[in-house]
């Protein structure tokens, strides 16, 4: 991007300004040292030889030690000014090598958020469309039916939910970054628990079954959240399983982590959509209908963020044809929890 191009060349030369001004001084401070030193030993040398020596001999060799001095002064001006040379190179290069390193993240940010924008509003876009469309139809239409009509405000009333659940999943990942009460003594059992039963509708729509394995093991957090988190897990397993299929949820620790593990047996990902799944609005069929999987890519991003919050993180398997399983890490906590619900 050519803005931050020039930021970056702008923030080099503050850098190389501030480099050059330091070692400038830094070589005068030198410079005015050594060549007092100079000055200060010849002067020395020529005191002690006015003792020993004839004028005539005095003052050729007062001569020759001056002309000497003025060499050692010239020599000293002469490396000061390479010195600052190779500073001046060196230090540039290595400024907008740091400039350009304290750039990329903003850059980086930048686009990230160019990018959301543009994917957000192309999602806002899509049933924005089919509503306006459905009620241009409707109003050219002067023989429509109660019936007629009844269908379009069903399919109005689908495309309004859609845009309601869009718009709360835009909420909960601009809310992301806020640090909640996330000290409660949290049992990720009961955790499971409450998240299995909110997705159980979800599972039933697809027709899976959901089994959960869970052990004793409590972690620090919001209870609300992480329960969210492992819906987001549970919902985005169901939705890429075969119809009668199993989900498996399974809670514990291992070391001084404790786990909760989601494993389905559906389509599975290549390697390279693994680092891109936690991305906003991706989703591993690569389109924007929502014919084969409903969602808005969002939910794996709204879960890496919780995890983060709770200085957790979520690992990820997947074969493609074989299935996946999305591991959330928490540092656990050895005292028995009690659950907050």
């Amino acid at each position: 991007m050519n803005r931050f191009h020039n930021a970056a060349l702008r923030l080099t030369l503050w850098y190389l300004g501030l480099i050059m001004v330091v070692s400038i001084a830094c070589s005068v401070a030198l410079y005015q040292v050594s060549s007092d030193g100079i000055i200060h030993s010849a002067r020395r040398q020529i005191d002690f030889y006015s003792q020993v020596l004839a004028p005539e001999e005095l003052a050729s060799y007062s001569k020759l030690r001056l002309a000497q001095q003025n060499q050692d002064i010239l020599r000293l001006k002469d490396r000061l000014i390479v010195f600052n040379l190779a500073i001046f190179v060196g230090g540039g290069l290595a400024s907008y090598g740091l400039a350009r390193r304290t750039m990329r993240p903003l850059e980086q940010s930048l686009r990230a958020q160019e990018r959301f924008t543009s994917d957000a509003s192309h999602e806002l876009r899509t049933p924005l469309s089919v509503m306006q469309t459905e009620l241009e139809t409707t109003l050219r239409d002067k023989n429509v039916s109660k019936s007629q009509l009844q269908t379009m405000l069903r399919s109005t009333l689908d495309e309004v939910k859609r845009l309601q659940s869009l718009s709360e999943n835009l909420l909960k990942l601009a809310e992301g970054t806020s640090r909640q009460d996330i000290n409660q003594v949290v049992s990720l059992g009961k955790v499971v628990e409450v998240a299995t039963k909110a997705s159980q509708r979800t599972a039933k729509n697809y027709r899976i079954n959901i089994e959960t394995s869970n052990k004793a093991v409590g972690v620090r957090g919001n209870f609300e959240l992480l329960a969210e988190l492992v819906s987001l897990l549970l919902d985005n397993a169901i939705k890429y399983s075969p119809d009668g299929g199993t989900v498996v949820v399974e809670s514990g620790q291992g070391g001084k982590l404790a786990f909760v593990k989601v494993l389905d047996k559906g389509v599975g990902m290549s390697a390279d959509d693994l680092p891109k799944i936690f991305d906003r609005f991706y989703r591993i069929d690569q389109s924007r209908t929502k014919s084969v999987v409903e969602g808005y890519g969002l939910g794996l991003s709204i879960a890496k963020n919780i995890a983060q919050l709770h200085d957790g993180y979520i690992e990820v398997s997947s074969y493609p044809g074989k299935g996946s399983a999305f591991t959330l890490k928490l540092p656990a906590i050895k005292s028995q929890p009690r659950p907050k619900k």
